[in-house]
């Protein structure tokens, strides 16, 4: 596997830390993230016209990327500055657009915002237990369920949703003003939404969709391992500045042998982080999909709360405010672990596989 990154890359990961240090300093992400819409709609047309999406999605499909290292790319960059803008339902939408042979132009060019709505409060990670129910009336279909924690659902204008149709798992298109749509923030920054859906028209997009839903959602995880990355290496970065700056009894706290030894693991948790997320993007287009996204998203979500934590205690009380950049961090790097799955449910899948 070659572990070096290719020039498209590379300038795409140039660019966009470029662009995000510009925009999104920590003071800039807290004033967005938190307050509604929470995310910046000038940024976000900024960001499309920069090209981010459309190196979300393969050639084949009017993108210029789309495979797992693109993604991948993308989403570090977005970690390091905690970017609240809805790039990861965007993600995954396309990918759905995209199985289901639809226009992709509106949304690559940041014009129309998407949001995937497949989980439920009784089955928030696993399609085999949703409920949400699809019939048909007369020309159409309506759909009747309710769709939890669904991110990027207060700002989208169409919604892809996932339910039961004769006994099958179908992907349907609702536009957004046609549904019952309670928003939020979340406790780390961004949006989502609760969607109520009572006899709400929808349009059929692919009848037999689950293929189509596990690679949207295994990409959706491998971009969140990707985030977490870079993330840990924002938290690492400050906590490094931290310990060669703050002192006591006369020496900076960084001499101390103890906490030399707890960053020492903390970066040798972060690289074995990157090197599962590799191998996760490497193998997102094969039969190993699945299987590999949740080994990473399993050691992610355990690694990720163990820099958080630690970053937090070494900082001390200073952590625990408002106004200091690593208490943002690290409630984003804890809650990375309950979207999409979290360590048990990847856990779960891992084993079930190798018992198969």
């Amino acid at each position: 596997m070659d572990f070096d990154q290719s020039e498209d890359r590379r300038m795409l990961a140039e660019t966009l830390s470029r662009y995000l240090a510009d925009r999104y300093d920590v003071a800039t992400r807290i004033k967005l993230a938190y307050d509604a819409p929470y995310h910046s709609p000038e940024r976000w047309a900024e960001m499309a016209e920069l090209g981010i999406l459309h190196a979300l999605v393969s050639e084949d499909h009017g993108g210029m990327g789309g495979h797992g290292f693109d993604i991948a790319t993308v989403f570090e960059e977005l970690g390091r500055t905690l970017c609240p803008e809805p790039v990861l339902p965007a993600l995954m939408g396309l990918r759905l657009l995209a199985a289901a042979g639809a226009d992709l132009e509106p949304a690559l060019t940041g014009a129309e915002m998407l949001a995937v709505a497949i989980g439920e409060p009784e089955a928030p990670w696993d399609l085999d237990a949703l409920e949400t129910r699809a019939e048909t009336a007369g020309d159409g279909w309506v759909l009747t369920g309710r769709k939890s924690v669904v991110y990027g659902g207060h700002v989208a204008s169409r919604l892809l949703v996932a339910a039961r149709a004769d006994g099958g798992l179908g992907l349907f298109e609702v536009r957004a003003g046609d549904a019952e749509i309670t928003a939020y923030g979340m406790i780390d920054g961004g949006g989502a939404a609760e969607i109520f859906l009572d006899a709400t028209p929808a349009r059929l997009l692919i009848a037999d969709a689950r293929d189509a839903f596990d690679s949207a959602l295994n990409a959706g995880r491998v971009a969140l391992c990707a985030e977490a990355v870079g993330a840990m290496d924002a938290t690492k970065d400050l906590l490094l500045d931290y310990l060669r700056t703050r002192k006591q009894f006369g020496r900076t706290i960084g001499s101390f042998q103890v906490l030399q030894h707890r960053t020492v693991d903390l970066v040798t948790e972060i690289e074995q982080a990157r090197s599962i997320t590799i191998l996760a993007a490497d193998a997102l287009d094969g039969p190993e999909a699945g299987r590999r996204a949740s080994m990473a998203k399993n050691l992610i979500g355990r690694a990720a709360r163990l820099v958080a934590e630690e970053a937090i205690q070494m900082h001390g009380g200073i952590a625990m405010t408002w106004e200091a950049a690593v208490s943002h961090y690290g409630k984003r790097l804890v809650m990375i672990d309950a979207q999409l799955g979290d360590t048990d449910f990847h856990l779960t899948r891992v084993m079930e596989g190798l018992q198969a």
